[in-house]
């Protein structure tokens, strides 16, 4: 089997079930396909890092964060190691709270990428897929905010400033980055002092790059996220919280279906 085009990474933090659940459904694909899995665990000390150590499969990074570094840096700062050992043209970012129970969502994916040069990333704007109505209602709410917050402004009146009304830049719970493009330019994904990866979109579309979007509706076909599952995992959330609750149920969904059948 040749070079693979494509590697995938994830960075594990104190994490143990979802880290297991999601890596459990990444095996067979990454074994019958070959591309490498990397693992950077951000020094969690406790049952996940022993988990990761047991695996033979994984290529493992055991990594000590800085004193006082924010929790995006800690992220960005993982994945930039593996951005440097990778010998893929292509690497896939996932979360530990991402749940491939389709791994078609690779090739379609990849196919962004070889049908355009420009396309630097993939991805997709939405965390979680709300349905369409949803979706549009939200853009549509979040426009008529933004407008009337500047319209408060202009006319003196106090006011929050104006959020953008469309989501800039896509979410790295699953998405797809040309690295060997990525290394050239000397960019990393710890850069700017902003989340992971968002600096290379603002800079390869200055540059006259493209980043594809694939739609929600397509992407959660072949996936599952919980939406800011890690932090729901190390009790980051009320018992009642939403976020915590659906945290729940899709952990007992893959508990009872480890392929989320």
């Amino acid at each position: 089997m040749g070079t693979p085009a494509f590697s995938v990474v994830l960075v594990n933090y104190k994490t143990p079930e979802i880290t297991r659940i999601c890596l459990e459904l990444l095996r067979e694909p990454a074994q019958r396909l070959g591309f490498p899995v990397w693992v950077v665990d951000n020094d969690s000390a406790d049952a996940s890092t022993e988990y990761l150590r047991s695996l033979d499969w994984i290529r493992l990074i055991e990594r000590k964060p800085g004193a006082g570094e924010p929790g995006f840096m800690n992220h960005g700062l993982a994945l930039d190691l593996v951005l440097e050992r990778a010998d893929t043209d292509y690497l896939f970012l996932l979360h530990t709270d991402t749940f491939i129970h389709d791994p078609v969502i690779f090739e379609q994916m990849l196919a962004f990428c070889a049908r355009d040069a420009k396309v630097v990333g993939v991805g997709c704007l939405d965390q979680i897929y709300r349905g369409q109505f949803r979706i549009y209602w939200r853009i549509v709410t979040r426009f008529l905010k933004h407008y009337a917050r500047r319209l408060k402004l202009a006319l003196g009146l106090k006011s929050r400033p104006p959020k953008p009304w469309m989501e800039q830049y896509v979410k790295s719970f699953c998405s797809l980055w040309n690295i060997r493009f990525i290394r050239q330019q000397g960019w990393t994904f710890a850069m700017d002092g902003m989340t992971p990866s968002y600096a290379i979109q603002d800079r390869a579309r200055a540059a006259g790059y493209k980043i594809a979007l694939i739609p929600a509706r397509k992407m959660f076909r072949h996936l599952d996220h919980i939406e800011a599952g890690t932090v729901a995992a190390i009790g980051g959330y009320g018992d009642q919280h939403r976020r915590t609750r659906k945290y729940l149920a899709l952990l007992d969904k893959y508990r009872e279906t480890p392929d989320g059948a």
